[in-house]
């Protein structure tokens, strides 16, 4: 059984791994679409930047977040300016962090996702009338939604184990920032702290177990749809 500590670091882990999926949506299926279908100038190079947190170390990617944030950096000093606000040692920096690091791997689905959905189809429903938006809202987006779910999914298991950019950008603060990987670094750091580190250790696997066997039929369900189409 989880102590009321150890369940309000499960909760966290869940809010900020649930927040980062919906803050990162937008953004992933934006640079999705423009990497799928989009031809301009500099994609390649796009295409590496929104990969680069794959690669380069997470403390690297947490320091380029707390220059960015930080008081002096130029998002973290616009927000103090015009909304009095901070996100340095909150559970909203531990959110951008998660988002970051799972930013790829939401792209990456949801463009495979994009890329799987047959044009014909999409230029048929134009040959009969129909106009951008609707044969975006009534063939592409229900042809890629398993895709774009799967994405979400394995995107919201790599937020709640993420550690070496959180810890690096707001520290490892008890109720605010300690997530599930923090939480498990704290406990392995004091004298006893075995049992709550096997405690939170199985809530770590088991949520990401169900989390990417998810991914994962999601990813076959999309397959067979477009198979059948």
């Amino acid at each position: 059984m989880l102590s009321p500590e150890e369940w309000g670091i499960v909760r966290l882990s869940l809010l900020v791994g649930g927040t980062a999926m919906l803050v990162t949506l937008p953004v992933a299926f934006g640079l999705a679409w423009l990497l799928a279908r989009g031809r301009f100038p500099g994609k390649v190079l796009l295409d590496g930047v929104v990969h680069l947190p794959l690669v380069v170390p997470p403390v690297v990617t947490g320091w380029a977040l707390l220059l960015l944030f930080g008081p002096a950096g130029p998002i973290g000093a616009w927000l103090a300016q015009w909304f009095g606000v901070s996100v340095l040692f909150r559970w909203t920096g531990a959110t951008i962090a998660a988002g970051v690091m799972a930013l790829p791997l939401v792209v990456r689905a949801i463009r495979l996702s994009i890329e799987a959905v047959d044009r014909q189809l999409e230029q048929a429903a134009r040959t009969l009338g129909a106009g951008r938006w609707r044969v975006f809202a009534t063939i592409t987006l229900p042809l890629c939604a398993p895709g774009v779910l799967a994405g979400l999914v394995l995107g919201f298991a790599r937020s709640i184990g993420e550690f070496g950019a959180t810890i690096t950008f707001v520290s490892n603060v008890p109720g605010e920032t300690a997530t599930l990987p923090l939480a498990i670094y704290s406990a392995l750091q004091r004298p006893g702290g075995e049992a709550m580190v096997w405690r939170l250790a199985g809530v770590s696997v088991g949520l990401s177990l169900i989390a990417l066997v998810a991914s994962e039929w999601l990813a076959r369900r999309m397959g067979r749809g477009l198979h059948v189409l």
